[in-house]
């Protein structure tokens, strides 16, 4: 009898209990908890959501997309050294037997270089207010001009620089296109002149026609 009255007795206290931690440790449940797995495997639990999957390695959108690499990132170091200090640029035209010989000096070596065309009047321009005359071909060797093609003075401005007698451009250096030295942007296109039957260009009454331009921009020497 003692014991069974003790039992009755003890259920409203149990119960009272009870109720008491259910509601202390309501609020650290309604938190949750997070069984997280980890790639090892290992378990472990946290209050906090495991990050979404593949969240790390989803691209950024908004990233700005990388540059290519330019062709002088592919060179050997050292010859990419004397390069940022000494970088060469030829000036060439089309139809200069003397730019030929001298692209061939470049090409033989290995020298990597910039190539700019004169084809237009105002690369003309261009050239004769860098080098002061309007003649071809025309090299610098960082600040170095050289006027006109010589192979001795090439050749002895590019030793002085400090470039290799032979290529040692690897198998997979691709030499860079040449680019106008003065670049033209159209932003609007003109309708082109009205012709006769015969495939002649109509002027307007008392405008004299304009003749088209040549290849080679007057003054040019070669």
């Amino acid at each position: 009898m003692p014991a069974e009255s003790l039992s009755r007795r003890s259920v409203p206290w149990l119960l009272g209990a009870g109720l008491i931690a259910c509601v202390l440790a309501g609020p650290v449940l309604a938190q949750g908890v997070y069984r997280i797995v980890g790639p090892d495997g290992k378990v472990s639990f946290s209050d906090q959501p495991p990050p979404a999957a593949g969240a790390s390695n989803r691209p950024n959108s908004s990233a700005t997309p990388a540059a290519p690499p330019s062709p002088a990132a592919a060179l050997p170091f050292e010859l990419r050294q004397i390069n940022s200090r000494y970088p060469v640029t030829l000036y060439a035209s089309r139809d200069c037997a003397p730019c030929n010989s001298g692209r061939n000096l470049l090409n033989a070596r290995g020298i990597p270089y910039t190539e700019k065309t004169v084809d237009t009047a105002a690369d003309g321009e261009a050239l004769r207010r860098l080098s002061g005359e309007m003649s071809l071909p025309f090299l610098t060797i960082g600040s170095q001009q050289i006027k006109g093609y010589s192979d001795t003075e090439w050749t002895k401005f590019l030793d002085a620089a400090g470039y290799p007698k032979q290529s040692a451009l690897p198998s997979s250096y691709r030499q860079p296109a040449p680019s106008p030295l003065v670049e033209v942007r159209r932003e609007e296109t003109t309708a082109p002149a009205p012709t006769s039957a015969q495939g002649r260009s109509l002027s307007a009454p008392g405008e004299t026609p304009v003749a088209p331009p040549t290849t080679n921009p007057a003054g040019i020497r070669f």
